[in-house]
């Protein structure tokens, strides 16, 4: 009985994950309830939203009545744009959305990151409060809520997936879903819920009435996702970090440079291992249900430029960043005053976090020169348009993951390097060469630069990026004792940061044969391969466990 109750209540160190074996008892206990009345579509989507609310209460608590809300603001505002024939009230519609959208994640997720920033720049104390908690407090008679406003699970993802549905309605690529229960369950469906990937209307909500299909080719793939997922997780992300990235990382000035530097390589891997794992079980467990969630990761680390990593990565994030933010502002094409207005506001905010005035004479020089070229050079406003596009959106990405300048100065890095890639390739006699060693070559550059930019996205604390870079460049030591350092108390987890990176880097030809033959197997024998590894996995490295990266997000 107390299992039972323990099972219905929420505890915010146990929430249902996917490497846990609670999530699997809920799964099961999902599909079963699940055979029954698939058939009925209505009856289907009002089941898995409800499902998807209780998943969400196990990983949030009562804050599933935030996701609650949101469904239901967003689902009357997309109603009234396809009720409308007004352009002024569709606009005065989407506006509506995003800003409650905008409004409800820059609460949660950057409130006090403003306020510290605020606080440091006008030398004021001003304090933020959980207004919601304060007002369920008042109306309750009780303190049962905290004041402190606790960051919602996944609502970077279920906002920006409300955003793009609304979006879509008014370009008039996909129509309002008319019923409010497909479109709940649209939005809530647990397996991406909370880290993805980011689902579009137009992909997904095609799929909410048609009927239930699941063959033998369906069935096996599905499982090769579920495994592989846990693997990443499990594996690649868990162990490697427990045992090795963490205790170098927390304190760089422990450790020569060059394990540093190996550290932050396993980082690369801890990430990918983590969030494609993720995504790969999300993947796995929609398609075992009757539905298909797009690939979100496309072996990045094979990537030979950062543009050509950045279609491979988070495809997802990307798809949305582009069409919703990159376009509009005016894409390849140029800009107009949503670029210069856009530019202005990040000024404006990195001067805000940073206190860096001198940004401002920086801005003032490039203008200057900005206006001096255009009159020199015809086609110059328009590159310089794209790039501002371009920079503005990896900024706004590198936001999106954090609230932290770590995180804008990471997308900063990022879009600056995209840029210099735009320009480069022009010229480059490497672009087009079909030479292995070159080939090679760009991959070795390109996943170095990604992984010397995600020193900023790992050490969050102040100061903690220029520490690491310091001790790479003055305290390198590629020597007997570090070398000594690695193999008497890493060993096993670099054993594993190097197969996992065999294993990415084989071929995709290769991978896809042995899904092929996995799928041809009996299901019965895809059952005892399928147990045997989960048990290995659970009895090897079930010390090793932690929270999704990408929750935090």
């Amino acid at each position: 009985m107390e299992r039972l109750l323990q099972l219905f209540s929420f505890d915010e160190a146990s929430p249902l994950i996917f490497t846990q074996l609670d999530f699997w008892i809920f799964f099961l206990v999902v599909m079963s309830i699940f055979s029954f009345i698939h058939k009925h579509k209505l009856t289907r989507s009002i089941f898995l939203f409800v499902v998807s609310l209780f998943f969400y209460f196990k990983t949030s608590g009562l804050l599933v009545l935030l996701l609650a809300s949101s469904i239901i603001v967003n689902y009357f505002i997309g109603r009234g744009l396809g009720i409308t024939n007004s352009e002024t009230r569709k606009k005065v519609f989407v506006t509506l959305s995003v800003l409650f959208n905008l409004l409800t994640l820059g609460y949660f997720k950057y409130a006090y990151f403003f306020s510290e920033s605020f606080n440091e720049m006008f030398h004021t104390n001003y304090e933020v409060f959980n207004v919601f908690a304060r007002m369920a407090n008042t109306f309750m008679g009780a303190g049962s809520f905290a004041d402190n406003i606790v960051l919602p699970v996944g609502v970077s993802f279920f906002t920006f997936q409300s955003i793009s549905y609304v979006v879509d309605i008014y370009r008039k690529e996909v129509g309002p879903v008319k019923n409010f229960f497909d479109y709940a369950f649209f939005v809530s469906f647990f397996p991406q819920l909370v880290a993805g990937p980011i689902v579009r209307a137009r992909d997904f909500i095609p799929q909410i009435r048609q009927p239930f299909q699941l063959n033998h080719n369906d069935f096996s793939w599905a499982i090769i996702q579920i495994v592989k997922g846990v693997l990443k997780k499990v594996i690649l992300a868990d162990y490697i970090a427990i045992h090795f990235i963490d205790k170098v990382v927390d304190a760089p000035e422990a450790f020569p440079g060059f394990i540093s530097i190996l550290a932050m390589w396993g980082y690369s891997l801890q990430i990918y291992g983590d969030f494609s794992g993720y995504t790969d079980i999300a993947i796995g467990v929609s398609r075992l249900m009757g539905f298909k969630l797009l690939e979100n990761f496309n072996s990045p680390y094979k990537a030979v430029s950062v543009a050509d990593f950045w279609r491979r990565w988070h495809k997802s994030l990307g798809s949305c960043l582009r069409d919703y933010l990159y376009i509009p502002l005016g894409g390849n094409r140029g800009g107009g005053i949503g670029t210069y207005i856009s530019t202005l506001v990040i000024l404006i905010f990195l001067v805000f976090i940073t206190q860096w005035y001198w940004l401002i004479f920086i801005y003032l020089g490039l203008m200057l020169l900005y206006l001096l070229f255009s009159l020199l050079f015809v086609n110059f406003k328009k590159y310089i348009h794209r790039d501002l596009n371009l920079l503005i959106t990896m900024v706004l990405g590198g936001l999106w993951h954090g609230a932290s300048e770590n995180f804008v100065i990471w997308g900063a890095m990022n879009g600056i390097a995209l840029i210099s890639y735009n320009h480069w390739k022009k010229i480059s006699p490497y672009e087009t060469s079909k030479a292995w060693a070159v080939r090679i070559w760009r991959i070795f550059l390109t996943f170095n630069f990604i992984t010397f930019t995600r020193i900023w996205f790992r050490l969050e604390k102040d100061g903690a990026p220029a520490e690491m870079l310091s001790q790479i460049w003055n305290n390198f030591e590629l020597n007997q004792q570090s070398i000594s350092i690695l193999l008497d108390g890493f060993d096993t987890a670099l054993l594993i940061m190097l197969i996992g990176y065999i294993l990415h880097w084989l071929p995709g030809k290769t991978k896809l044969f042995w899904e092929k033959v996995f799928t041809r197997l009996p299901i019965y024998v895809q059952s005892i391969v399928v147990a045997i590894i989960l048990v290995f996995v659970y009895q090897a490295f079930s010390d090793a466990f932690k929270p999704f990266v990408y929750f935090q997000f």
